[in-house]
């Protein structure tokens, strides 16, 4: 039997060759997938719009519908100049407008004459196509072209 305790190698072994410089297989030059970086990337995003919301149902609404003192959704007939409509209603500042005004108009979701007032408009990703086929028919015959 060996005089040693442990029979794997260690420190008791002989000195092993030394490393050699720039060792191992050459580094690959880095090129990245996809297209070639001469050219600029080319990508298929979606746009963007802006939109202005109803802010009970979330109905979408032409700005123009928007502006006027007497207009109502046309899903859930809210008031539409109305202060949780607007772009200064903050729910932390006094009176909950982010503007100056003498008292506090109350309650929130009922038409109003402020002057401050301003629709809030949201931008958001375009989600819907322009070529949505007009039938369930078309859409179903367009998969098998």
């Amino acid at each position: 039997m060996s005089e040693r305790k442990y029979r794997q190698r260690g420190y008791q072994d002989t000195p092993r060759e030394p490393r050699r410089e720039g060792g191992g297989a050459p580094k690959k030059e880095y090129a990245p997938r996809g297209q070639p970086p001469d050219r600029p990337k080319t990508f298929s995003m979606p746009g963007f719009r802006e939109v202005v919301r109803c802010s009970r149902c979330g109905n979408v609404l032409t700005v123009a519908s928007a502006w006027t003192a007497d207009a109502t959704c046309t899903r859930c007939g809210a008031d539409l100049h109305a202060c949780a409509q607007c772009t200064h209603f903050d729910t932390g500042a006094a009176f909950e407008c982010v503007r100056p005004i003498p008292a506090r108009i109350s309650p929130k979701d009922v038409r109003n004459l402020c002057p401050e007032f301003h629709p809030r408009t949201t931008v958001e990703r375009e989600t819907t196509t322009t070529s949505a086929p007009t039938s369930a028919r078309k859409a179903f015959d367009d998969l098998f072209k």
